[in-house]
Formats: C-alpha cells, structure tokens, sequence
C-alpha cells in the first residue's frame, strides 16, 4: 500500500487501544444538548424513555432499562437470573468474569464454570455437561452468559444458528440465558443477523453504546418487563439511578440511529491493519479478524513494540506479555490507518 507519510517525523496520533475512546460527534453533541430532560429515578426523563422504548424495540424485547456502563448491565443481570449459591456457565475469558471486579461473587453471591470455547465460543456440547444435577453438595446452575462480539476472542462473533440451540438447551434445562452484547452491533454487521430476532433466544441483552457505536456513556439491560422492573431496583441499590440523564441518552438515540451502518468500515480498517501486520517480520501470529479487533502476537516482548508505537504517537494495548491489541472505531480514519501501516513497516 502507497504511503504519503514518507517521513515518519511527520507524526500522527492515533488511539488504538479501545472503541471506547471516542469523542462525540458534532452532530452528536447537538442531539445532547438540545435533548429533552427530567428526573429518570421518577421516570420522568423522555429522552431516557425513548432511549429505553428503542433498543427493546430493535431486539425484539419488551423492556429495556438505560445504565451508566456495561458492567452494571451485565451485573444487574446476573442479579436478576440468580440466587445467592447459585453457577452461572461462562467462558474462561468473559468480561463478566475477567473484567468486572469479582462481581459475580461480590454482588450475586454466585459461582461461576468456567469453559474453554474456540475464541471464547461456546457450543451446547460444552455446556451440557457442566449444568449441574440437583444435589446440596453441588451450587444450582441457572445461568448461562455469552459474550458477542468475545474481546478476548479478538472480536470474534457468535451467528444466530449458533446462538439458537443454546437457547434451547437453556429452555430444556430452565436456565437463563445472558447475552454480553457490548458489541452485538459489530457481530450483527458481520453476521448479517437481525436484532430483532435476539429477543427470541435471551433473557437479557446487554448493549453498550460508548464502545463502536460511539456514545460517551451509558449501556441498555434487554429483558422482559418483569425482570426490567426488579432491575430498576438492583440499580438503584448498585447507585447507578442517575437523574437528567436524557443528555447522555440522547447520544444513545443519536448512536443507533447513525452509527451502527458504519461499522463496516471499522471491520475493514482492522483487516486491512491486519493483512499488513501479516508481513511483518516481527509478528508471529494474528487471530483472524471478524470485526474490530486485532489481536497479533509478537516476538519480542508487548511492551517494547508498544513503546516503539507510542514513539511514533500511536497508542495501544497489551493483552498478554507477547500480545498485542488493536481496536478500530469512528475516530480512526482511513488517512490514520496509512499513517499507523507505514509506522508498523518501519518496526
């Protein structure tokens, strides 16, 4: 690929360490502050309403309820499908277990079976096994949770015909089943799926809008009114009843209804990064890439390759001691992602 960046002293920045670093749009911001406003705790907020009616309606749900971030969703969720003593079934590299504090425990009282999916997929063959027999030397299994797109999994997507007999499986054995959508929308642009044909498999879905939708704040619990009810009360225990939060709804609004279709061009700036990385010498290994996540693995230490990136204004993560993660957003254009391809040819 032709580069104008002949000199590398020319420095760029370029943040591609999360989707969740992106700014608001002006256009965004416009929806921000000219959104309507009350007090959410009352359920007096309208645009926080709207939000809520919205995302339920686009997955084919009944109920939805807006929180400041995805963990409280997710955690929230847990909550509502749950007893204390009770198992959740989970892959070894879930958020809901990797990244959010020990909250299943802290929060649920709850343990967690952890398996090993292929990039954190998981099958029914997998599951069946673990949900335990009624015994008190066993705790009861009652939740499953799936994670789509699998962060760990460098991005990789669960389809709706994988998603289905889980479901079933769930149904037989009268577990609940979890979805972690913090980015359902990139595995929908990559799948082809419809949303709206979630609500037929899931208990709860929960989607954060701060990640490659590009909202500042803020992710929507999915379930049935019931469960949405109680959940309105777990919220307000875990402190997440917010008040005039219509502001940061309003970018929600803003972000379903302009940002999902352009995520293919995420998912195309993170292959062409990786079909690039592919001939780097000083790469040993890139997980196939599904959406907007590259994770690739390097021969000398994470940190010393981070350090030469950082050197030439680009920013990213490790995810292991040799692994290496970059993540594709709005932020990032095609005249940044050059710049990052000349960066990488010059390692």
């Amino acid at each position: 690929m032709k580069t104008k960046y002949k000199i590398l002293s020319d420095m760029m920045n370029v943040d591609l360490r999360s989707d969740t670093v992106t700014k608001p749009t002006p256009l965004m911001l416009e929806a921000m502050w000219s959104a309507k406003v009350g007090d959410d705790v009352f359920g007096e907020d309208e645009t926080v309403n709207a939000l809520e009616e919205k995302a339920a309606a686009m997955f084919g749900m009944e109920a939805a309820i807006f929180c400041p971030s995805g963990t409280m969703t997710n955690q929230i969720a847990i909550k509502c499908f749950t007893q204390p003593l009770d198992e959740l079934i989970a892959d070894q590299t879930a958020h809901v277990y990797r990244y959010e504090g020990g909250g299943i425990a802290f929060n649920s009282a709850v343990s967690t079976r952890l398996l090993n999916g292929y990039r954190g997929i998981l099958t029914t063959e997998m599951i069946e096994p673990e949900i335990n027999a009624e015994n008190i030397h066993y705790p009861h299994t009652s939740l499953v949770v799936l994670e789509n797109t699998v962060n760990k999994g460098g991005g990789a997507c669960y389809t709706l015909n994988q998603i289905a007999p889980i479901a079933a499986l769930c149904k037989e054995r009268g577990l609940k089943l979890h979805l972690d959508g913090a980015r359902v929308f990139n595995a929908l642009a990559h799948t082809g799926d419809k949303a709206v044909n979630y609500g037929n498999y899931f208990d709860g879905i929960s989607v954060c809008l701060s990640k490659g939708l590009g909202a500042p704040v803020g992710s929507v619990l999915l379930a049935d009114k019931a469960t949405i009810k109680y959940a309105r009360r777990i919220r307000k225990v875990l402190g997440g009843g917010m008040r005039q939060a219509g502001f940061l709804a309003a970018a929600g609004i803003f972000a379903l209804d302009h940002h999902v279709e352009r995520l293919h061009i995420d998912h195309a700036h993170a292959r062409i990064l990786a079909d690039e990385l592919a001939g780097c010498t000083w790469v040993s290994n890139i997980i196939p890439v599904e959406t907007n996540i590259v994770l690739f693995d390097t021969i000398e230490p994470a940190d010393a390759v981070l350090a030469k990136l950082a050197a030439k204004g680009i920013k990213a993560g490790s995810t292991d001691k040799h692994r290496i993660r970059f993540v594709t957003h709005l932020d990032v254009h095609a005249d940044q992602v050059e710049y990052v391809i000349s960066v990488l040819k010059s390692i």
